[in-house]
């Protein structure tokens, strides 16, 4: 798993810990404790669902610890000649329609707004590649064959 990440990346991920930390966590603790004051624990919802949303706090709180503890950040070249981290690339498929992907890494995967692991097939086949070569994309409906039209430091209007 790429170690890599963008400022803007970081930023976010260190907020959802701080949040996470500062705010929810001690907000289910005191649900707990008010709900185990009101007696037997076996048959209490509130209780019950605060211990399981603790449990999964704490999971996603260790998971985030760990990551910020490991990740760099990189920072995109302002004129890229080869598809790289953080680059934004424009792809034309054998149907003629134009695609644009930006590699990011794995925290920043969203796919609706065009970010894609740099870590996934489809990444690591762009990995490298330059304006006018041809790439074969390994889809979960088949292969296609790609060329590269464009490499950008941003989102390409």
């Amino acid at each position: 798993m790429t170690n890599l990440i963008s400022a803007e990346g970081l930023i976010k991920l260190r907020s959802e810990y701080d949040y996470l930390w500062n705010v929810e966590r001690p907000k289910v603790v005191q649900g707990v404790a008010d709900a185990a004051a009101e007696g037997d624990r076996s048959e209490n919802a509130e209780y019950i669902y605060g211990k399981k949303r603790l449990h999964e706090i704490d999971r996603k709180l260790k998971h985030l610890g760990s990551r910020l503890e490991v990740l760099k950040v990189a920072v995109p070249p302002q004129n890229p000649t080869e598809v790289s981290f953080g680059c934004w690339v424009t792809y034309e498929e054998e149907t003629g329609d134009e695609r644009c992907f930006q590699l990011v890494g794995p925290e920043e995967i969203d796919v609706g707004m065009g970010r894609i692991s740099i870590d996934s097939p489809v990444g690591q086949a762009l990995l490298h590649k330059k304006p006018g070569d041809e790439v074969i994309l390994h889809k979960p409906n088949g292969k296609i064959t790609v060329y590269i039209t464009g490499i950008y430091p941003t989102r390409p209007e």
